[in-house]
């Protein structure tokens, strides 16, 4: 008996660490050359909480945008684009270690509200070379 109930209090412990582990947002690394990186508080959510996005020139050159939202859009799993930011098309310039930050509240575009699942946020910029750097982070949002 003493065993099996210390087996189950070690079980809770250990699945206590991992799920937070879990929901820990990735940690920032600065890189030589060109680099992007978005960055939330957590990547688990609930439904209706503001989602609070960090944008980063995580290199050390310039990005710029065609767009002032940055490249960054929230898509489903299928790549369908649920939610644009909006933006004024005039080019937006991120310098090394420079960040912009944006609020999403799970209201697609169109108005309607999310439902619980799996979302993709994204931003892409087109590099001076013409190469396509894309970064794009995963989150959950739970009921």
């Amino acid at each position: 008996m003493i065993g099996l109930g210390l087996g189950v209090i070690g079980a809770i412990v250990v699945g206590l660490f991992f799920a937070n582990m879990a929901n820990q947002a990735p940690t920032l690394v600065y890189v030589e050359g060109q680099s992007l990186s978005i960055i939330t508080e957590k990547t688990n959510f609930e439904l209706g909480e503001l989602i609070n996005i960090r944008i980063i020139n995580s290199g050390t050159e310039s990005l710029t945008f065609s767009d002032s939202s940055y490249g960054m859009k929230i898509v489903g799993l299928d790549g369908r684009v649920l939610y644009s930011p909006p933006s004024l098309q005039v080019i937006s310039v991120l310098e090394p270690k420079e960040e912009k930050m944006f609020v999403w509240d799970q209201t697609k575009s169109d108005g309607d509200k999310i439902i619980d699942g799996r979302y993709k946020i994204v931003s892409r910029v087109v590099t001076d070379g013409e190469n396509i750097l894309t970064k794009s982070l995963t989150i959950n949002i739970f009921k």
